[in-house]
């Protein structure tokens, strides 16, 4: 995670356009030495524009056509926010974001594509699935498919290019009794392609049952219609817009030189602003304008990176040279398709099969990526060293720490506290100190960064470092921070502790609590600890649950594995590794304070469930309490994707020495599951015994605060030990 060199500029993509995609593929191959590279994207993958019609028409799954943009940003180490870019402060020199603060930059690139939806349109917004961008509408209509009714009725706005193949996949998806019926308002049916590729595809359009109503005008739209301006209705049970390329609102608001809202670029693709580039659909050239095709973005992308890199180097930038024509391959629903280029036409099933060979080897370039050259061990070395270095990776958060083996031997001969008013010492969340009114906690934790993103890392530092405090049933007061910055110059140094201690204020503060100070140096990578205090009336500890006691968890596990995944560049079979991590990022980001609110007047012990993972701190609650448990796998959430990564060999480097901690005490079967429970946890869920006739009526007040909590166990008479069924 760490850099080679301090890093001293930002150079930050907006969009992960196709463009962008290729160009941190390339700079992964190729990094800038002093750059830090930033993705902002909403999503945490990218749909690729070739393959969408293949898909409508159940070709393909949608997994094959979406670039992960989570395990791109991983391979070309760059920072990935998830967020939507607002606008350009070009006098500050800052993107604003919809969701978090503004952002600095140094140099940029713009690549957000273009929509398709129709908000002049009543009726739209509400009731139209716009075919760009294209993961809402991929993901709309796969929900469609599943519950359309017998004979469903089509009606796609917009009879271009892109709105004939979105016809024609629809109709072969639904089959037959399906009712398609293709609008545009122009009297010219694709005007710019030869008349011989025209008549084809009318005759396509026919041969699907199709119906092409030209010059026609669509005035409103209803959940189950479509009203044309003759007053004509058209029942409808998906309306889809894909008429002609609308740019996004705010980019004419960003001062830079723009036609009709598209950004004008010279020949180098950089804007009017010098330190602004301009690619894809969202962009047009000056002198040289092209059709709104994913060919020129694939060209494109060369010259992008070869003119970011000589404007953050100071060397000459190089033109951008579209061809003057492309070949162009239209899907016809079927496995068949039309090619027309240079006024010649053909079709048949062997231009899809070329279609498809092209798509595919454009999408398999964001496949496996080359895998990084480990470290040696050198020839000659301690006896041992070779065998350490083989183990996994260490991964970042609480999967960082130190094993319980070795953290229990460590700790076995420090003193027990010789002060009165400390009331708890080396063992639990956190040590209490009496108060004359009650309690108060003191608790410290760090992380060592698993994100590129200094404030997500910051939130989630804050939030897992009051997680001993809320697990003793206290509210957070105060926090001191400690933080060690990598290598980076002195500009990149302020803005990151300023992303950190900002983020981290505000999530204290969330919680009613301060920052009051704490400590910086530079270090060799990125680590973000607090200091935090909490004041009770009523302290929680780990013992004090009886036998018949029902346990509750707060949060699904998995986070150990998926962390380690992601930094492996996993692919888990079916799904995208991007939206598994940002999942279990949804997941770390979510604070505990209102569930602590919940159990701790009802309570009997409470811990939360980090570093050791669920079976180990379940383990050390039952040391304390003297108490036993079962726990039914059946009953334990689990964070989406994290089993098939688990059953594909995946896990913490911490996980090892977990399981070994707890498996000599731990009776279970053989599965997958069972390696979970030992798991590490960041920012990990609260574990509650509370009586068994409050637990549902706990559930349910957990659940409506919006917690994804479960009943997983009950605590039992005897030793400590646990007993897990399937």
């Amino acid at each position: 995670m760490t850099p080679a060199f301090p890093q001293i500029k930002d150079l930050v993509l907006i969009g992960g356009g196709h463009t962008h995609a290729l160009v941190l593929r390339m700079w992964a191959m190729n990094p800038l030495p002093g750059t830090r590279l930033t993705l902002i994207n909403p999503d945490p993958a990218a749909p690729y524009t070739g393959m969408l019609p293949g898909l409508i028409a159940g070709h393909y799954r949608r997994e094959e056509l979406m670039i992960d943009l989570v395990r791109l940003a991983r391979f070309a180490g760059a920072r990935l926010i998830l967020d939507r870019a607002t606008g350009i402060d070009r006098d500050a020199r800052l993107i604003h974001l919809a969701s978090r603060p503004p952002l600095p930059y140094d140099l940029a690139a713009i690549d957000i594509g273009i929509t398709s939806d129709l908000p002049s349109l009543p009726g739209a917004a509400e009731h139209a699935v716009a075919a760009k961008p294209l993961g809402r509408y991929a993901q709309a209509w796969e929900a469609f498919v599943a519950r359309h009714p017998d004979a469903p009725r089509i009606t796609v706005l917009g009879a271009g290019l892109g709105g004939v193949e979105l016809a024609l996949a629809s109709a072969h998806r639904l089959g037959q009794g399906a009712r398609v019926t293709l609008i545009d308002r122009a009297a010219d049916f694709l005007p710019t392609f030869s008349p011989t590729a025209r008549n084809t595809l009318r005759r396509r359009l026919a041969q699907a049952g199709i119906t092409l109503r030209l010059a026609t005008e669509v005035t409103a739209i209803t959940r189950s219609a479509v009203t044309l301006a003759t007053g004509e209705t058209l029942p409808s049970d998906f309306t889809l817009t894909a008429t002609g390329a609308r740019p996004h609102p705010w980019l004419a608001r960003t001062g830079l030189d723009h036609r009709n809202g598209f950004l004008v670029t010279d020949a180098t693709l950089r804007s009017s602003d010098p330190l602004i580039f301009a690619v894809g659909d969202c962009a047009t050239l000056a002198a040289n304008p092209r059709p709104k095709a994913g060919v020129f973005a694939v060209r494109a992308a060369p010259v992008l990176f070869h003119n970011l890199r000589a404007a953050l180097t100071g060397r000459p930038l190089k033109p951008f040279r579209p061809q003057t024509d492309y070949l162009k391959l239209v899907s016809l629903g079927q496995q068949s398709a039309i090619a027309e280029k240079w006024g010649l036409t053909a079709s048949g099933p062997r231009f899809w099969r070329l279609k498809d060979r092209i798509d595919r080897r454009f999408m398999d370039r964001f496949g496996p990526y080359p895998a990084m050259p480990a470290p040696a061990t050198p020839a000659e070395a301690t006896e041992g060293l070779a065998a350490l270095l083989a183990r996994r990776p260490l991964c970042g958060g609480c999967g960082a720490k130190l094993g319980p083996g070795v953290l229990a031997q460590a700790l076995a001969t420090l003193p027990a506290p010789a002060r009165p008013e400390v009331r708890s010492g080396p063992g639990d969340d956190a040590a209490v100190l009496a108060t004359p009114t009650g309690a108060q906690v003191l608790t410290t934790d760090h992380l060592r960064a698993f994100s590129h993103d200094p404030r997500l890392m910051a939130r989630i530092a804050a939030l897992h470092a009051m997680g001993d405090v809320w697990a003793m049933g206290a509210d957070p007061q105060v926090a001191l921070a400690q933080i060690t910055l990598p290598p980076l110059g002195p500009d990149l140094q302020t803005r990151t502790l300023a992303e950190i201690m900002d983020e981290a204020a505000a999530t204290f503060r969330e919680a009613g609590a301060d920052i009051v100070g704490g400590h910086s140096t530079e270090g060799a990578e990125l680590t973000i600890g607090f200091t935090v205090t909490g004041t009770a009336t009523r302290t929680i500890g780990k013992g004090g649950a009886n036998p018949g006691d029902a346990l509750i968890l707060t949060k699904p596990l998995g986070s150990g594995t998926i962390l380690a995944a992601e930094m492996a560049l996993a692919r888990p079979p079916g799904r995208l590794m991007g939206e598994v991590w940002a999942a279990c990022i949804g997941q770390m980001t979510r604070a505990q304070g209102s569930a602590a609110a919940i159990l701790t007047p009802h309570a009997t012990a409470m811990t939360d469930v980090t570093g050791f993972g669920l079976a180990g701190h379940l383990l050390e609650l039952l040391d304390a309490s003297q108490t036993a448990a079962t726990l039914r796998l059946t009953d334990i959430p689990l964070m989406p994707g994290v089993l098939e990564l688990a059953r594909q060999g995946h896990g913490s480097s911490l996980q090892p020495a977990n399981l070994a901690a707890v498996s000599w005490r731990m009776t279970a079967p053989q599965d997958p599951r069972v390696d979970l429970l030992s798991d590490p946890q960041t920012a990990g869920g609260l574990l509650a015994a509370v009586p068994s006739d409050q637990a549902e009526t706990l559930l349910v007040a957990l659940k409506a605060a919006g917690h994804d909590a479960a009943l997983i166990g009950t605590v039992t008479a005897g030793p400590p030990h646990l007993t897990v069924s399937a």
